[in-house]
């Protein structure tokens, strides 16, 4: 298992819980931004930049990515497309998303965004918290915990 971070947007103290969970476990982590991001020295980290650009990020961790490896992002169409691609999703606030679920936060994500497409305000999401960054970690632990067969 590798574990792909979607790194534009995730947040430092779930980056700082993964860059742990790398070096306990010798998981060869990948960031993938568009931007260079700060990663700590060690064998198992590693920074992919990619170009600007729409889903460029996105596109890279699909192309790399194979059955087995955990990506973290909160981007419901990648996860859709980890998912498919027979990988672990789970997103910074510690949901864990699956084939059983990914169709309805698909139906939601486009239900919103017709809202707001027709000028409804439907605001952002929450500050990430200690509960969301503790959950996290949980999430991540019992995925991690599994045996390799059984992730």
């Amino acid at each position: 298992m590798q574990i792909w971070i979607d790194a534009d947007a995730c947040p430092k103290a779930i980056k700082d819980i993964l860059f742990r969970a790398a070096e306990r476990c010798q998981l060869t982590t990948t960031l993938v931004a568009n931007q260079s991001i700060p990663i700590p020295p060690s064998r198992y980290i590693r920074m992919l930049r990619v170009a600007g650009g729409f889903d460029v990020a996105d596109n890279e961790i699909v192309q790399r990515m194979v059955a087995g490896d955990l990506v973290v992002t909160g981007d419901i169409p990648l996860a859709a497309q980890a998912i498919a691609k027979g990988g672990h999703v789970i997103d910074p606030r510690g949901e864990r998303y699956s084939e059983h679920n990914i169709g309805e936060r698909l139906a939601m994500r486009d239900f919103m965004d017709g809202l707001r497409s027709s000028g409804v305000d439907t605001g952002g999401p929450a500050a990430l918290s200690a509960r969301d960054v503790q959950a996290f970690a949980n999430q991540l632990d019992r995925l991690l915990a599994r045996p390799a067969g059984e992730r």
